[in-house]
């Protein structure tokens, strides 16, 4: 929002570095669509004059540095003075007392509380005794951990491997053509997918940023997590494939529309571009002039409904692990986990790997070129066999024979092999996938009891044989390894129907 002349020279009016007004002494702080903090709830800990202090304490972090950042400090120093209630705040008492509540997993709330102290002091507002700062200064205090997720390649918060991240694309794409995901969520799962950018960074996107140049496909992201940066200040341009961007396109042009309906007018073409691509729409106002509300953050998505959106929309294809065989479990942090320990698995280095991420430093770029996980050097029959029912990649119907198929008599719906005839086509559509293999994948393949699937697992399984013993390449020889578990899934299936232990 703008801010008026006047309060720009009231010395108890701030601006948050993503462009929100505050006033000091309010009992809370807006400081971006994401962000509000509850500031006057420490100011019955503190007398006067420390609270006082705290707050321009604060209040320069809001102006500096990121919102979720003062949110942070805030909270631990919140938290540091509900634990301690009833010392000496600050004292060396109490922060001894504070530490000794918290164990290795929470040594890092000290860490952050201390940064906090040590610019109190820089600032030199009073509130700090000097042998609190002389305590804190000698105390070796744990960072907070980081890479055990990616290290351990966890199959609930690490990595996803290649076969869940094309079960999960296939997935969302499948319910989307269904109807069962709406294209915003779409858009959003498969852009963290394909690009492992931050949630921040796709709800700062606006239109503009969408840029054909020279027949490439680009998307210029603001930069997230730079000092001494606000809000869509700096930009870093990504290429990427032409599938996702005519959806983010469709999206754009779903946004126009919407933007239109609600204020019952035409979106001039020069605004249209500063519209968010990801909006929060009930924050849209009639009595403010909509060139003024697109000046900040205010109409972007919060960046929570990422998160909240990846996990409704794992709800919704239920794709199984083949680690576990369970369904997965999904967040934002794991598609860029994906994509830092692909790059480290090709022998990329820590400063493609850094650059790739969107990191500004090498620092957290090491943990993806460590302890790298090895893809199945050999997989045979028995193994295909046993991994298949637990992956279940095979997405269709198991029928008796062409009888029972949706599309019952009609010859080009036959599904041949080098063997024979191994199903039927439910679909009605056209489709370019190279069958067999692809069928088994494919939610309208209908596969028949009696069909040669053993002799289409053989061939898939000595083709990736060959291509190992011609390449040398692992990642190349099981690019294929989804469709083998999908195809062991069928033939244990029809084994268990033979065997009398299950029924079509």
């Amino acid at each position: 929002m703008r801010i008026s002349i006047e309060n720009l020279l009231r010395p108890d009016r701030y601006l948050s570095r993503s462009g929100y007004e505050f006033a000091l002494d309010a009992e809370r702080w807006r400081l971006c669509k994401d962000v509000e903090i509850p500031v006057a709830a420490i100011s019955e800990y503190l007398n006067s004059e420390t609270y006082s202090s705290l707050q321009s304490v604060l209040a320069f972090y809001a102006k500096t540095s990121s919102s979720k950042h003062v949110s942070n400090l805030f909270y631990r120093c919140k938290d540091y003075l509900s634990m301690t209630a009833g010392q000496a705040p600050f004292s060396v008492a109490s922060l001894l007392s504070y530490r000794a509540s918290l164990d290795t997993q929470t040594e890092w709330y000290l860490g952050t509380l201390r940064g906090l102290i040590r610019q109190w002091v820089r600032l030199g507002y009073p509130g700090i005794p000097g042998d609190a700062l002389t305590l804190l200064d000698k105390f070796t205090i744990k960072g907070n951990e980081k890479g055990y997720a990616v290290q351990s390649m966890c199959p609930d918060s690490g990595p996803l491997t290649d076969i869940e991240m094309s079960a999960i694309a296939d997935g969302v794409l499948a319910a989307f053509g269904k109807g069962d995901i709406a294209l915003r969520d779409t858009c959003l799962v498969m852009i963290l997918a394909m690009t492992g950018r931050r949630p921040i960074q796709l709800t700062a996107l606006k239109i503009k940023d969408l840029r054909p140049n020279n027949g490439k496909y680009i998307i210029n992201f603001p930069r997230a997590k730079q000092r001494n940066e606000g809000w869509r200040k700096s930009f870093k341009e990504l290429p990427v494939v032409e599938d996702l961007w005519l959806l983010l396109q469709q999206q754009a042009e779903y946004v126009v529309d919407e933007f239109a309906l609600r204020l019952g007018r035409t979106v001039e073409s020069r605004t249209i571009g500063e519209l968010p691509l990801f909006p929060e729409l009930s924050r849209l106002r009639s009595d403010i002039p909509l060139a003024e509300q697109l000046e900040n953050d205010m109409l972007h998505a919060q960046t929570g409904r990422v998160k909240e959106v990846v996990a409704r929309v794992a709800t919704v294809i239920n794709v199984i692990s083949e680690r576990t065989g369970s369904p997965i479990h999904l967040n934002p942090r794991r598609f860029r986990y994906t994509l830092g320990t692909n790059l480290g698995r090709e022998g990329k280095r820590e400063y493609v790997i850094a650059e790739a991420l969107d990191h500004s430093d090498t620092q957290n770029a090491g943990v993806y070129v460590k302890n790298l996980p090895e893809i199945v050097e050999r997989i045979d029959m028995a193994v295909a066999l046993q991994l298949g029912p637990i992956a279940q990649q095979f997405q269709g119907v198991l029928i008796v024979g062409e009888s029972q198929a949706r599309r019952a008599g009609d010859p080009c719906s036959r599904i041949c092999s080098r063997s024979g005839n191994v199903g039927s086509c439910g679909s009605y559509g056209f489709c370019s996938a190279l069958a067999p293999i692809a069928c088994y994948t494919c939610i309208h393949f209908q596969p028949w009891l009696d069909g040669p699937h053993e002799s289409v697992l053989e061939q898939l399984i000595s083709e990736r044989d060959s291509v190992y013993q011609n390449t040398g390449d692992l990642k190349i020889a099981s690019v294929n390894d989804r469709l083998i578990f999908a195809v062991s899934d069928v033939v244990d299936r029809c084994r268990a129907v033979k065997a009398g232990e299950a029924h079509v």
